[in-house]
């Protein structure tokens, strides 16, 4: 049978060609669109092998689709496989270049990673395109954060708050970073800010973010408040019942620190800070039998510096000074500049009225370069 086209005059072949390849391309176009819709819901939804199926189908009709290779990046940086996702945004990128959703997932699989460097020099290329981004901008200033760059960091989040007064993100970030830096009344501000935004639908870290500023600065009652807030939202709070426990311990209410300080052992036994902490008040409160079962409660988990100095503190309490003084020279040795257990070994000989062995003792501290006002107030006082 003679070809149709074969009749008809080249240039009505050519369009006819042209024509058909137009409808090919659309109906590619519109497959690839649909898939890729159908990828980006399957992530949503968590479907996350659906969604891999999709973004691989697309990549079968057309290689290097954009859509596709952030699609699988997205996918593996779901599945924690940071190093994978890596691989595919770094691919789109290659093709195509400034893609900002390839851009935003790259520095969040380096933040993932740690490398926080790495992940605000590719924020950065982002805000080259988009510099009133505010959720970039926070990431950037988590990121200095983390990096411990205090001024940059500060800078973005203030920039946040300039075009988004009372930003969440931004106001959190700076409770933080004021927080890790040790300054402590800068924390509580921009925490209470966060309170009276949403007093009636308070997040329970922001209590608890207001409680440890105020036990840092030593306010322990205002503190406890906090804490007591709180545990009302989640009575097993590990951070509200950590906070209670030691303001109690911080307003020398031993008896009440215990009772936070054993609830946080009904759920995790073995935590061995909390065991020393424990030993610790009842020790303080003059239990030695029982504060002896929680030190060595701590040492059968594993060594425990505090728990055997715990330990020594119970055998100088009971006037065995000489076993207090063998285990306090033994924990010097493993930890030469903790000022504290000079201290208490120069009590130790003070107590036995060898004076001159204690100022020694507290020299010897001195002679590390390592200034303590507690060291040396107690060898002012010897020597007078």
């Amino acid at each position: 049978m003679e070809d149709l086209f074969s009749a008809l005059p080249q240039n009505e072949e050519e369009e006819i060609g042209s024509i058909s390849e137009k409808i090919d391309s659309d109906s590619q176009t519109n497959e690839i669109s649909e898939l890729s819709k159908k990828g980006y819901q399957f992530l949503k939804e968590n479907k996350i092998h659906d969604a891999e199926s999709a973004f691989n189908e697309i990549l079968s009709l057309e290689e290097n689709n954009n859509y596709a290779l952030v699609g699988l990046g997205d996918s593996a940086r779901k599945q924690n496989h940071f190093h994978e996702a890596i691989d595919f945004y770094s691919k789109c990128l290659s093709c195509h270049p400034g893609n900002n959703y390839a851009l935003f997932g790259l520095a969040d699989c380096y933040k993932a990673l740690n490398q926080y460097h790495k992940a605000i020099e590719i924020w950065e290329q982002y805000l080259i395109h988009d510099d009133r981004n505010i959720t970039v901008l926070t990431r950037v200033a988590d990121a200095y954060r983390k990096i411990r760059d205090f001024k940059k960091s500060k800078m973005l989040y203030l920039r946040v708050l300039d075009m988004e007064e009372n930003n969440a993100y931004a106001l959190i970030g700076l409770g933080h970073l004021h927080y890790d830096f040790k300054e402590y009344r800068d924390a509580l501000h921009y925490w209470s800010k966060m309170l009276d935004m949403n007093e009636n639908a308070v997040d329970i870290r922001v209590l608890t973010s207001i409680g440890n500023c105020h036990r840092k600065l030593k306010t322990f009652d205002k503190g406890v408040y906090y804490f007591e807030r709180a545990l009302a939202m989640d009575s097993d709070n590990f951070y509200a019942l950590f906070g209670l426990a030691d303001c109690y311990r911080g307003m020398n209410q031993q008896y009440r620190s215990v009772e936070y300080w054993n609830k946080i052992l009904e759920k995790d036994p073995k935590n061995k800070v909390i065991l020393t902490r424990s030993g610790d008040a009842y020790r303080n409160m003059g239990d030695y039998e029982t504060a002896t079962k929680y030190y060595e409660k701590a040492l059968d988990i594993e060594f425990d510096l505090y728990a055997v100095l715990g330990l020594a503190l119970i055998s100088k309490g009971q006037g065995k000074y000489e076993e207090a003084i063998a285990s306090l020279t033994r924990l010097i040795q493993a930890d030469p500049k903790n000022y504290r257990l000079y201290i208490d070994l120069a009590d130790c000989y003070l107590k036995m009225n060898q004076k001159n062995t204690a100022i020694e003792i507290l020299q010897n501290f001195q002679k590390t370069g390592i200034r303590s006002q507690a060291v040396a107030d107690l060898l002012e006082r010897i020597t007078q």
